[in-house]
């Protein structure tokens, strides 16, 4: 299961990582966020212990999801060392993702 990110986390936990962060923005009411909600839980699982995989529920986070830009659901950011190197707008297939984090790896 991907961990829960909130505005108060956040810092913490994506930007001062040592790992690759991939943080799934999303909204419950949000169709197309439910279709990729399944793939960024089996990436956290797969990732375990390599990457970190995150969601932020932009209705009672936002925060970052405005600083980071984020107009439309759902949006996968990655980051590495704190910045942010991958955007990716939409549903996607699972391997846009893995491909990202490995890349970053």
């Amino acid at each position: 299961m991907a961990l829960e990110i909130t505005d108060q986390s956040f810092e913490e936990t994506v930007l001062k990582s040592k790992q690759p962060v991939l943080v799934d923005f999303w909204a419950a009411w949000c169709g197309p966020c439910r279709m990729v909600g399944p793939i960024i839980d089996e990436i956290s699982k797969e990732y375990e212990g390599k990457a970190v995989v995150g969601k932020v529920d932009v209705d009672a986070n936002q925060e970052f999801a405005a600083k980071y830009g984020v107009r439309n659901i759902p949006t996968v950011l990655l980051f590495k060392d704190g910045e942010l190197i991958e955007r990716q707008v939409g549903v996607a297939p699972k391997e846009t993702y893995t491909e990202a984090i490995e890349k970053a790896m």
